[in-house]
């Protein structure tokens, strides 16, 4: 039987027990890498709270007319959610403001008209005045019809020019009244939530006839792209770098779900996500990593769901 001896150095270790120790040692560093934290599921940019914006018919608060989803709905871009109660006065003065429009339009269209015919008769006068001044000249004709031959002409030419000053004084008017049709029309816009963008109705916290309060009337969510949001102790943030794998699990999940650190928050902040261990600290500071999850589908539902995350590794 062939039997192989290892020399030992001078401190008496031979290479065999320094490659068993080193073998022992290897999977603890492995884990020492690792960074371990609590953390929540969220959609892209957070949960968006969606309100009705503050306008002058609405300074005391507004009450919720129509919802048009319910939670769980899928919405795209742009698309009406709800519809608040001053919706009713403002489509009033936009059909008020409409009317007013065409009252102008027809008004400039007379005023032109009035301002034509006079200064139709103005050029009549004038060639008129003319005449008698040719006839005055010849002594055909008296100066007093002269005279008032041009008197005429010089008092049609004037109310000429007044009819044109008429007509562009209602262009004006009417350009009031087209801005204050913008007006009106935007602030009926304002009573109208849409959908800033593509997403999932997560929850709703007005219903109609009741009064939008501080939490807004829908929370949406853009639920194709999830993260985990991880709260890492500020003392092991310095072993987190952006393109780091993740590895997220909780009990509510099938399977561990894995991620790519995408970026570091740049601001340390009270824990918010407590486990249930007795021993942990309640007051630690730590700093948020967003975590993209390279499959959204199973998290889609869980908005806000506690997860263990391992970062590294």
């Amino acid at each position: 039987m062939l039997i192989r001896t290892f020399k030992s150095d001078e401190s008496g270790r031979s290479p065999a027990r320094l490659l068993m120790v080193s073998a022992l040692l290897l999977p603890a560093l492995a884990v020492e890498a690792q960074v371990s934290a609590l953390g929540r599921l969220e959609p892209l940019h957070g949960t968006l709270l969606l309100t009705a914006p503050v306008t002058p018919e609405s300074t005391g608060g507004a009450v919720l007319r129509d919802l048009l989803v319910e939670v769980g709905d899928s919405v795209e871009a742009g698309q009406l959610l709800a519809v608040t109660e001053t919706a009713d006065l403002m489509q009033a003065l936009v059909a008020e403001t409409r009317a007013e429009q065409l009252y102008q339009q027809r008004q400039i269209a007379a005023a032109q008209a009035q301002a034509r015919a006079v200064c139709v008769q103005a050029e009549v006068e004038e060639r008129e005045a003319q005449r008698r001044q040719s006839l005055l000249e010849r002594k055909l004709s008296s100066a007093e019809e002269a005279e008032r031959a041009r008197g005429d002409a010089q008092a049609l030419k004037a109310s000429c020019e007044a009819g044109q000053a008429t007509a562009s004084a209602s262009i004006a008017g009417a350009a009031v009244v087209d801005a204050r049709l913008q007006r009106v029309t935007a602030a009926l816009a304002r009573s109208q939530v849409r959908a800033p963008v593509a997403g999932q109705v997560i929850e709703v916290h007005t219903r109609p006839g009741e009064m939008i309060g501080a939490l807004g009337i829908l929370a949406l969510g853009r639920v194709d792209r999830m993260y985990a949001i991880a709260e890492v102790y500020e003392t092991d943030i310095g072993r987190v770098s952006v393109g780091q794998t993740v590895s997220v699990s909780s009990r509510a999940l099938a399977e561990p779900l894995s991620g790519v650190v995408e970026r570091v928050r740049p601001q340390v902040r009270k824990q918010d996500q407590l486990g249930t261990d007795p021993a942990a600290r309640k007051d630690a500071r730590i700093v948020e990593v967003e975590i993209r999850l390279e499959n959204s589908a199973p998290a889609a539902a869980l908005t806000n769901l506690q997860v263990e995350v391992t970062i590294g590794g």
